[in-house]
């Protein structure tokens, strides 16, 4: 599979055979070339960016990562998921990430699970220009819309920080994010914005790569803040973060890598390669969800909003209600439960795992079922196998401890609903 992404200047006037363009900003007026979001860096301009052509060439590249991963149909691969993906993108200063290549490569690899090939070439958009005036604000913080990064905006708040709240655009979720940022007090700085990517032809609909548009955001949005270096927060659950597989069959990019420690810590180093002045936290990497939900540092707040968030990995499938079937929903309510078996009140297809029908797609109730069992028979350690080869001795430990906790509160669900 073969990908370019540039300027509409400096789109070639032939392609390779195979090979798809698209062009970053600005449309081409050609139906063969996609577009990726296109007018945002006249908005920004608009609204006073001026980033380092560092930090613009980071958000060129991962909107081009994007557009690869979205137009890159997995079923056409050899064994229907794993692709080769040869992806040149046209940069302001390509010879900055020339020594970065085999690293961005690899960062790649553990992201999505497939195999890159990256060419960094002359050909960017050049960064926005606009009035830069810096913002309020102490750091960066996402805010998706889900639990998770809404218990983070609280911790935030609640320590006397004034974060810029970043969002990527989500159809169900944006009244939502913007609710959450006016009640954090960050209403009139908070960012709301979506890689807009639009091609013909078929889609991909895995998209393990879709995350980076969200850290490009993050990236941007800290060219606004004043400090040195910028924080940017990442609240995900330690659970996740890891994300196990429940069962052999869901290893690797078969189960997300979106906030692995391990890309971060990758992710990272590619920035401290460019230049930019940032630090990616991950500050409950060591927590459960059931631990975060218990710990939030303003009780009163969390319980009024915690139900109106969003977990569920099918919200759309059943049109934004949760399915309460998948890994995430059963996570969701594992957590509640160990905060308050009566805080709960999200509004579930199945509010309960016994009996709830497969209408589609994998068996979670079933995995989580088959873990704890694995657990219970074989012991954590076998149950984990690998899973945390990439931790240092020190924090091998603490992410066992999480992973473990996070185990038991699943355990205390099924139980709860029969299933065990």
């Amino acid at each position: 599979m073969k990908f370019i992404c540039t300027s509409v200047e400096n789109l070639p006037s032939s392609l390779a055979t195979g090979e798809r363009a698209f062009t970053l900003f600005k449309t081409a007026g050609l139906p063969e070339v996609g577009t990726i979001a296109r007018g945002w860096r006249g908005s920004l301009k608009r609204k006073g960016f001026a980033p380092s052509a560092q930090t613009w060439d980071f958000v060129q590249f991962c909107l081009a990562v994007c557009a690869a991963d979205l137009a890159g149909v997995r079923s056409t691969s050899a064994d229907g998921w794993t692709r080769t993906i040869e992806l040149t993108i046209g940069l302001n200063a390509p010879l900055d990430w020339t020594p970065l290549k085999a690293h961005a490569e690899a960062m790649l690899k553990v992201l999505t699970g497939d195999y890159w090939t990256l060419h960094f070439v002359e050909g960017g958009v050049l960064p926005p220009n606009g009035n830069a005036q810096p913002l309020n604000r102490d750091c960066v913080s996402l805010l998706s819309g889900g639990l998770d990064s809404l218990i983070g905006g609280i911790d935030l708040v609640s320590q006397g920080r004034r974060p810029l709240l970043v969002s990527q655009l989500a159809h169900e979720d944006s009244e939502r994010q913007r609710h959450y940022a006016s009640v954090l007090g960050g209403r009139e700085t908070h960012m709301q914005w979506s890689h807009g990517i639009s091609f013909s032809g078929p889609r991909e609909s895995s998209t393990r790569g879709r995350s980076l548009a969200f850290y490009a955001f993050a990236i941007l949005a800290a060219s606004r803040v004043v400090s040195s270096p910028v924080p940017v927060f990442v609240p995900e659950n330690g659970f996740i973060c890891i994300n196990p597989p429940l069962v052999p069959g869901r290893v690797a990019s078969l189960s997300t890598r979106t906030t692995h420690p391990l890309f971060i810590a990758m992710l990272q180093e590619l920035l401290d390669g460019l230049g930019v002045d940032v630090k990616l936290e991950l500050p409950y990497r060591f927590k459960t969800k059931g631990e975060m939900l218990r710990e939030c540092q303003d009780q009163t707040l969390l319980t009024t909003l915690a139900s109106d968030s969003t977990s569920c990995g099918r919200f759309r499938t059943y049109n934004r209600v949760h399915c309460g079937r998948c890994v995430p929903c059963m996570i969701r309510k594992s957590a509640f439960l160990a905060w308050g078996p009566d805080r709960d009140t999200t509004r579930y297809v199945h509010a309960t795992l016994a009996g709830s029908d497969k209408a589609s797609g994998p068996d979670d109730p079933m995995a989580a079922a088959l873990a704890i069992l694995t657990v219970r028979d074989q012991g954590l350690d076998r149950f984990l196998g690998a899973s945390l080869a990439f931790a240092s001795t020190n924090d091998r430990a603490l992410y066992r401890n999480v992973l473990e906790t996070g185990i038991q509160e699943l355990e205390a669900l099924l139980q709860a609903d029969g299933i065990l």
